[in-house]
């Protein structure tokens, strides 16, 4: 019986189609014969199942001795640990990946860079030459059999896995199938010898881990670096951790010397420190970490027949929601007013607690109230306008007390509308 399988998407047909339904690509489709009887198919040798040992990797991490980057790890590498490390172009991957393999025996393999280009920057960084081994090889297969020869290493980079190929898959690099066979290799080879892997990965226009979905399922670790390339300021975040804490943050500063690391949770602040008419200061949490931003928003006339709402660094559904809710409990009329709300630093914002900052800063720039700077605005805000609780709010509501810093939260406001009393005398 013939079958018709889709090289790009394994997509399976009985009969040849021109473009492929699953994916869209077209002339895909290729004929593979399915001769074998399905009582051949299920035979197999017999697994040995063992009793399971518990084992502590805790005490086995590969420290990186980069504290905010060990942070989000949750201690450093786990033996055999897959790391995929994704971000925007430019952004400083790979010079964060030099600072991290910086007192590593590492195998760096890079199939984008020239060796004359990682050597310029491994010079400009201060990193030392005689512990990384450097191959441009794209072959898999070379690779992982060339690191049997090299029993001293701790660590291996792959930059990037988009231009890795595997030659048992009939499909050009960075296809899916590529992707996901080359990463297959990849994990036998690192759980079999105990190697932890740091693979970068390519990122779509809109900001996704480009290639299959299985990508990130078949890794132990996602981190992406975030942040924007006009300000000095970086976030290494992890979306995915089987070893950490999920959602943990390192924060960075770009230097010419490369990212340095920042520890204070008002990092992300502005030097100016008066009063400002739109402008909230945000207490929020990211992993165990309470961290301090700036919020601002501006709302002027609009000229268009439907009002413009321009977010950045917030989640922009999340913000529309809330425009809402200032709306009708705060009786703000911004259906004739174009709205701008921004996250000073180029932090991307997921904590629900910044709800309150963000409508503070809207009611704000609306009546023209300035807001303390030494004002903290912390809590999420639900549909029905409640300030709600937070698991870490009480950690990040200490982390102001101890800077000295006047906290509004939901031991101060229980609903929304309580705004226009507190603001004024805020």
């Amino acid at each position: 019986m013939a079958l018709f399988i889709c090289s790009s998407c394994q997509y399976g047909s009985a009969t040849w189609i021109g473009k492929c339904p699953s994916c869209g690509e077209w002339n895909t489709l290729v004929e593979k014969q399915e001769n074998m009887p399905n009582s051949q198919r299920m035979q197999g040798t017999p697994t040995q199942f063992r009793i399971l040992k518990r084992k502590s990797s805790i005490k086995n991490r590969l420290t990186l001795e980069i504290f905010e980057f060990d942070r989000v790890l949750g201690g450093g590498l786990i033996p055999g640990e897959i790391v995929l490390l994704t971000g925007e172009p430019g952004i400083g991957k790979s010079t964060l990946l030099m600072q991290v393999i910086k007192r590593v025996k590492t195998a760096y393999v890079s199939g984008e860079e020239a060796e004359d280009q990682i050597h310029d920057r491994m010079k400009r960084l201060g990193i030392p030459e005689d512990h990384i081994y450097f191959s441009d090889e794209t072959k898999i297969e070379n690779i992982l059999a060339g690191l049997e020869s090299h029993n001293s290493i701790q660590l291996v980079v792959i930059d990037s896995i988009q231009m890795m190929y595997s030659s048992t898959i009939d499909a050009p690099p960075g296809s899916i199938n590529q992707i996901r066979d080359c990463l297959a290799k990849i994990t036998y080879v690192a759980k079999k010898r105990k190697i932890p892997f740091i693979i970068v990965g390519h990122v779509t226009k809109d900001g996704d881990v480009a290639g299959p979905k299985t990508l990130e399922h078949m890794v132990d670790c996602v981190l992406t670096l975030e942040g924007d390339n006009t300000t000095q300021y970086r976030i290494l975040r992890s979306s995915k951790n089987r070893y950490g804490d999920t959602n943990e943050i390192g924060v960075f500063e770009m230097i010419d010397a490369g990212l340095r690391e920042v520890d204070a949770a008002t990092a992300l602040l502005t030097s100016n420190k008066g009063k400002e008419v739109g402008r909230a200061v945000v207490g929020i949490s990211e992993g165990k970490r309470p961290m301090f931003i700036e919020v601002q928003a501006l709302v002027v006339p609009t000229v268009f027949p439907v009002p413009r709402r321009v977010v950045k660094g917030l989640d922009f559904n999340r913000i529309q929601l809330l425009i809402a809710i200032a709306k009708k409990y705060l009786n703000l009329k911004l259906d004739a007013f174009d709205v701008y709300i921004n996250v000073v630093g180029g932090m991307k914002v997921t904590s629900p607690l910044a709800d309150l900052g963000i409508l503070a800063s809207l009611y704000s720039s609306v009546s023209g109230i300035a807001l303390s700077y030494n004002t903290v605005y912390i809590g999420e805000v639900g549909l029905l306008g409640e300030v709600r609780k937070h698991h870490m709010i009480k950690k990040t509501i200490h982390e102001a007390k101890r800077l000295k810093m006047k906290s509004i939260s939901p031991e101060e406001v229980h609903s929304i509308s309580e705004l226009k009393t507190i603001i004024p005398s805020a």
